[in-house]
């Protein structure tokens, strides 16, 4: 098993010796074992409080190989508002709460919950269920929630 000890940003020109996909959940994980699409079994072992985002790059301990981090998709929940201040009352809300929240300019995302829809749906957002790729936050203190 190849340990990957060394995070690195993205690069479009890295040649790699696997890719990795990852949930959003995953990409918090600094020490967890994984298993790429091919088969091959990795083993993070990153420092702390490292959160990974889609195209980083992980090293291996020996500096042999490259991962690719690919954000996996996975169920969440979009929210789309009618005016921008309606979307900025529902992340206002949602944040509010420390929910794990990906904004655009024109929806938020977030995981699945029941109760939190409601919530959104009872301010007057539509909300659409999908399997994507989630790219939370990382909050401004550089971690995620």
């Amino acid at each position: 098993m190849v340990t990957f000890t060394k995070h690195l940003p993205a690069n479009p020109d890295a040649v790699v010796s696997f890719i990795l996909p990852m949930t959003a959940d995953d990409r918090t994980r600094s020490r967890h074992r994984f298993q790429t699409e091919t088969g091959e079994n990795l083993q993070l072992s990153l420092p702390r409080g490292t959160v990974l985002r889609d195209r980083d790059l992980l090293l291996s301990e020996d500096g042999s190989s490259l991962v690719l981090v690919s954000a996996k998709p996975e169920p969440v929940i979009t929210a789309r508002a009618s005016t921008k201040l309606l979307l900025l009352r529902a992340a206002y809300h949602l944040g509010n709460r420390h929910v794990a929240l990906e904004v655009a300019d024109n929806y938020l995302r977030l995981s699945p919950d029941s109760v939190l829809q409601g919530m959104l749906e009872k301010m007057g957002l539509e909300i659409i269920e999908e399997i994507v790729p989630f790219q939370p936050e990382m909050g401004a203190y550089g971690h995620s929630h």
